[in-house]
Order: C-alpha cells, then sequence, then structure tokens
C-alpha cells in the first residue's frame, strides 16, 4: 500500500469498530424494556434466553468474521482485486449455507438448547416464538460476519459502523413500533430484529457494490478454486478451534465459580462485565492489526508488518493500561452502580485487583490474536491456543483447592499470560513469511 503507516490511520480504522461495539449493549437495553412495558416477568425472560440461545449458535460462524479479514486484506496487499471479489462471494456463500442449516435444524438445535438451559413452560413457549421468527434471518446475520471482515480488511470500518447503526436504530424502531403501539408481544420483538438484520444485510452489499462491479465475484473457475477454498476451510477451522478451546475455558470458569456460593458466582459475573469492556475497546485496535498486517503481508513488505504490530499494540497497550487505571480508581463505585446487595459489592471490591491486572496482563494475547489473523498463521493460533487451555487446566485445580475464588481469577490470568507469550514466540515467523516468495 502507498498509504505510509501512522497513528491516524490506525486511529481511523479501530475508532469505528469501538463506536460499533460500543451501540451492541444499547440494544438489549431496549430489547427487555420494551417487553420490560408488558409487566409480565416471562416476556423479559423469554427474549432474553432466546437471544443468549440464538447469539451462542451464531457465534460458532465467528470464525468467517476473522479468516475473511485475513485473506482479504493480503489479497489487498498483493494488489490481487480478482481474489478480493471472489473472497466476497465465497464468504456469503457460507454465510447463506450456514445459516440454511440452522433454519433447516432449527427444532433439534432449540430441543438441546432447551434440555442444556431449562426454563418454565411459559418462559420456554414465549421464547420459541421469539427464536422462531429470528432464525430466519440467520442467512443474512452469518453473510454479515463475512461482510465485516471483508471492509474491515480494506480499511473501511466506518462501513461496518454505519452497519450497525442502521440495524440497532431500525431494530429499535421497530421495536416501540410493534410491541407497544401494535401489541406483538414477543413476537415483535422477534420481527424487529428479523427485519433488522436482512436490512443490515442490504445495507452491507450496498456498501460492497464496488466488488459487485467486478466480473470476478461471480467467476465459478475462480470463487471454486479448489487451492484457495482449501486455504479458507483451513484457516476457518483453526479459527473455529481456537474459539471453542477459548470459550472452554470461560464457560468452565463459570460453573467453577458457582461451587463458591451465590455471593461471589455474582461478584465475578459483574467483573466479567469488566473483562467485557476490555475486549470491546481492544477489538477495535485487534481490527487494524488485521487488516494492516494482512496487507503487508500479503505485499511481502517484513518491515510494513512489524510497522503495523508495533503501532497497533501500542495503542492497544496505552488503552489497556487506561482501562486499569479506571478500574483501579472507578472499579468501587462501578461495581456499587451494577449491585446493590452489600455482599455482591463487598466480594466483587476484593476480587477487583484482577480486573486491574486483566487489561495489563492480557493485552498481548488479544493483539496477537489481531496480528495472526491478518497473517492467517491460524494454525500457530489453534496451536497456542490448546497450550494455553492445557495450562489453564493443569494450573486451575490445584490453585483453587489452595486459594479457593482467588486461584479461579489467577488460573484466567494466566491463560492470558500463556497465550500471549507463546504467540509471541511464534511472531518471528510472520516476518520470515512476509521475506518468502511463497505464503505460509
Amino acid at each position: 500500500m502507498a498509504n505510509a503507516l501512522t497513528h491516524k490511520r490506525v486511529l481511523q480504522i479501530a475508532i469505528p469498530i469501538v463506536l460499533s461495539n460500543a451501540t451492541v449493549p444499547i440494544l438489549g437495553v431496549v430489547d427487555t424494556g420494551v417487553v420490560g412495558q408488558l409487566g409480565q416477568a416471562a416476556p423479559i425472560g423469554a427474549v432474553g434466553i432466546g437471544a443468549i440461545i440464538l447469539t451462542a449458535f451464531y457465534w460458532i460462524f465467528g470464525f468467517l468474521r476473522m479468516g475473511t479479514a485475513g485473506l482479504t486484506a493480503q489479497a489487498t496487499g498483493a494488489g490481487d482485486d480478482a481474489e478480493v471479489a471472489a473472497l466476497l462471494s465465497r464468504a456469503l456463500l457460507i454465510g447463506f449455507a450456514a445459516g440454511t442449516v440452522m433454519i433447516v435444524g432449527q427444532i433439534p438445535l432449540f430441543w438441546l438448547a432447551f434440555k442444556v438451559s431449562p426454563a418454565s413452560a411459559e418462559v420456554e413457549s414465549l421464547a420459541r416464538t421469539y427464536m422462531g421468527i429470528r432464525v430466519w434471518s440467520a442467512p443474512a446475520t452469518i453473510a454479515l460476519y463475512g461482510i465485516i471482515g471483508w471492509l474491515i480488511a480494506q480499511e473501511r470500518t466506518r462501513g461496518v459502523f454505519a452497519i450497525q447503526v442502521l440495524m440497532n436504530g431500525l431494530n429499535i424502531a421497530l421495536d416501540i413500533l410493534f410491541v407497544l403501539h401494535f401489541d406483538f408481544g414477543v413476537a415483535g420483538v422477534g420481527w424487529a430484529t428479523f427485519i433488522a438484520e436482512w436490512g443490515g444485510l442490504a445495507f452491507g452489499l450496498w456498501l460492497c457494490r464496488d466488488a459487485f462491479a467486478r466480473g470476478a465475484w461471480r467467476d465459478k473457475a475462480r470463487v471454486f478454486d479448489m487451492p484457495r477454498l482449501k486455504r479458507m476451510a483451513v484457516v476457518n477451522t483453526d479459527i473455529l478451534i481456537r474459539s471453542v478451546l477459548l470459550q472452554a475455558i470461560f464457560v468452565s470458569f463459570l460453573f467453577w465459580g458457582a461451587d463458591f456460593g451465590d455471593v461471589q458466582l455474582a461478584a465475578n459475573q459483574i467483573l466479567l462485565q469488566f473483562l467485557n469492556v476490555t475486549a470491546y475497546a481492544l477489538d477495535g485496535f485487534a481490527a487494524a492489526a488485521e487488516s494492516l498486517v494482512g496487507q503487508a503481508l500479503g505485499a511481502k513488505n517484513a518491515a510494513r508488518l512489524r510497522r503495523g504490530a508495533i503501532l497497533t499494540s501500542g495503542w492497544g497497550t496505552a488503552i489497556c493500561a487506561g482501562l486499569a487505571l479506571l478500574f483501579a480508581l472507578a472499579g468501587p463505585s462501578i461495581i456499587d452502580i451494577m449491585t446493590t446487595a452489600p455482599e455482591v459489592q463487598t466480594t466483587a471490591r476484593h476480587y477487583l485487583p484482577y480486573m486491574v491486572a486483566a487489561p495489563i496482563v492480557g493485552v498481548a494475547s488479544w493483539m496477537f490474536d489481531g496480528i495472526f489473523i491478518g497473517a492467517t498463521r491460524t494454525r500457530d493460533m489453534r496451536n497456542m491456543m490448546v497450550v494455553s487451555a492445557i495450562v489453564y487446566f493443569a494450573a486451575v485445580i490445584p490453585l483453587m483447592w489452595m486459594f479457593g475464588n482467588h486461584g479461579l481469577w489467577i488460573g484466567l490470568l494466566l491463560s492470558f499470560v500463556v497465550r500471549g507469550i507463546t504467540l509471541g514466540w511464534k511472531y518471528p515467523a510472520l516476518e520470515a513469511a512476509a521475506r518468502s516468495p511463497i505464503l505460509d
């Protein structure tokens, strides 16, 4: 790329993603607030559990965003416009196919979900109504993962922000119209989200219109080229395995935390929101790393790859230092806002130092994720995640036995440290690949 790698360029990529992430909780608040006006508890629980179940299923396909971002960034850096267009077609085909599978398999999928997370008959019935409507937008939701990755790879993150604002704004407006004006109840929330998700896809496709102006997007020989399809499949599979292992760590953290009693479980849940804020804030700079590192690798420019990694990681580190300071100074007040239960407040404050430490010890793992996604070194991501998971599970059980809930938090932070160190150990291979005539 001819454009210089500057702090301004990093911020132009990162800030729209951070702002986009900031809009996500707003929709959940409005969904809950609108059904809360119905004056019953069951609709609130139904929308909540239905959204959680669908999000869990959609999360499985999150690899499509990351894999598409890395591959498209490299094709962009290499100046291969035809491959950039073909990658969009492949991502859309995967998204539509995966969404269709969800629609066809909705009955056993929903049955399994309620077996794992049972609810009252009334809540389950209402949740099934909500999910039965929303599942028909699964192709749009999953295909949008690919579009978002494709846009991020080309530094078009303002488009990503615009998609999120349009979807959330449309969803909120239709929530109010369908539920409060037309009295559609829980079904109204489902229809509002269904329309918003298809509307988001339509807008996303419009943002990608430059790709559809090229013939390569419908060139069957290129789109279905077996070596390229195989590479995309390998990249996506590696990311999926890595993500499943990461999720296993967090799920086990929640389950084991429940063994220490309701108060400590509630305190852990509150403190995890601090971790979510950190992840949302860093996501924009990890996305910048995906784009800049991928483009540099595609252009076979090791110096640009290093500068892109350093610039994005520098901003990530600064953000994490600021968050650590914020949590240290304002953490007790934030905890008091999130809960009024005195025993939970006291317990959460007791474990707050782990949240002050988390951004500092976790920044390397989060930023290296973006760097390695951009370089599509997903095999390394997968393998180092395996190492981190093994260390976590091997360490956390004796740590809990010795230190209780403190041991659980130490084990979680240890997994961040191990992932950061092991990915850092693998980083030199990225620069070596940028000097090599053949991508690994």
